[in-house]
């Protein structure tokens, strides 16, 4: 039997942190998810909660890494898809990176009615004084298909079929994890270079 990847995954596009880990020393209990209330407070609790999960001395081990990259909270964001890159980058270690809309694509799907299943959809989120951010997706044979990234929409635009965006950060850091142990097993190269936060309502586009 071929031996479990150690790959970790994480998550912070919201006031709640969160990671899932896949370790090979404790494959008997399946992945390990960690869901963390840090909020603002993630930039002082970053390093420490990778750490208590997946001790240093353990990093060099792992073979894939992934990471939401937004659309969230510009702080905490930013800081999880820096130091994945940096790990990743350091480690030599591939990393993917995934937008919070597409994780949660697949639970969205099914709130829409009849005949729209299988077709195009957006997913939808009112950011107080800023406008309404929006991405377009499709889900055929179990796979979504990002076909516009999370973006600020035009004042005024309402794209149908939409549905509000609706993060659980336990289940969707558990799909992102899934999607990264698919990957590896694809043996895709994963360069950690092309994972970029995503922000739409800054300027700020890259790291």
């Amino acid at each position: 039997m071929t031996a479990l990847p150690l790959l970790l995954a994480l998550h912070s596009c919201s006031d709640r942190f969160g990671m899932a880990l896949l370790d090979p020393e404790q494959s008997g209990a399946g992945p390990l998810v960690q869901v963390h209330p840090d909020g603002r407070g993630l930039s002082n609790s970053l390093i420490s909660r990778v750490q208590a999960l997946l001790p240093p001395e353990r990093w060099p081990q792992l073979q894939g890494l992934a990471v939401a990259t937004g659309p969230g909270g510009f702080t905490g964001t930013r800081l999880t898809v820096v130091m994945a890159r940096t790990l990743a980058q350091q480690l030599d270690c591939p990393l993917l990176g995934v937008s919070s809309y597409a994780l949660m694509a697949p639970r969205l799907e099914s709130q829409l009615l009849g005949s729209n299943h299988g077709q195009p959809f957006w997913i939808t989120q009112e950011l107080p004084r800023r406008g309404v951010v929006g991405g377009q997706y499709q889900i055929t044979s179990g796979q979504v298909h990002e076909l516009s990234l999370p973006t600020l929409l035009p004042e005024g635009c309402s794209p149908k079929p939409a549905l509000g965006a609706q993060l659980d950060v336990a289940e969707d850091v558990a799909r992102l994890l899934l999607l990264l142990k698919r990957s590896h097993a694809a043996g895709a190269a994963l360069p950690w270079a092309e994972v970029l936060p995503i922000y739409p309502t800054s300027p700020v586009g890259q790291v």
